[in-house]
């Protein structure tokens, strides 16, 4: 599907095709699809972008409280599932599932929400390096990094979904 196609789409196709893309959070898109047209995938992501920046704490909150933990063994959004599992957590030794799992606690614990990692490209070892330093931040800090990285998620989702067209002239 490319860009065009996408700003052809009835509302509610425009919905259902790219509500996931911020995990559970159709609201995004559903703010989203009154901007059509977009010119490339990047006009449209930085609206979405746009719109996140622009919610309330109480919205960007439950945006992240809908992201799994890392590693959960608990029901997630087929962009989810392919994420971690192309990232190697479906497959922890019980010793680092368990390592993990504690360390997702504390930081549970520590912010009422979940950690979230843009995982696309990262190795197990950068994941849990990368837990073991935030959990060092303050709540401030950690919810505008937990948006930062969901917009990257959601920015690689689009992508997979919306093709630019490649002009070979």
């Amino acid at each position: 599907m490319n860009i065009e196609q996408v700003n052809q789409l009835s509302a509610a196709e425009f919905i259902e095709k790219l509500g996931g893309i911020f995990e559970d959070s159709t609201w995004v898109a559903e703010k989203a699809e009154k901007f059509r047209p977009f010119s490339s995938v990047q006009s449209l992501f930085s609206k979405m972008a746009e719109i996140v920046d622009q919610a309330d704490e109480h919205e960007k909150l439950a945006l992240i409280r809908n992201h799994p933990a890392l590693g959960a063994r608990t029901k997630m959004t087929r962009f989810s599932q392919i994420e971690q599992q192309k990232a190697g957590l479906q497959k922890l030794t019980d010793e680092e599932y368990d390592r993990l799992l504690k360390l997702n606690e504390t930081y549970m614990e520590k912010f009422q929400f979940p950690f979230i990692l843009a995982v696309r490209g990262k190795t197990k070892q950068e994941i849990f390096a990368s837990i073991k330093q935030r959990i060092k931040n303050n709540a401030e800090a950690e919810i505008e990094q937990a948006i930062a990285e969901i917009k990257k998620i959601a920015y690689y989702r689009l992508k997979d979904i919306v093709k630019e067209e490649r002009n070979l002239c």
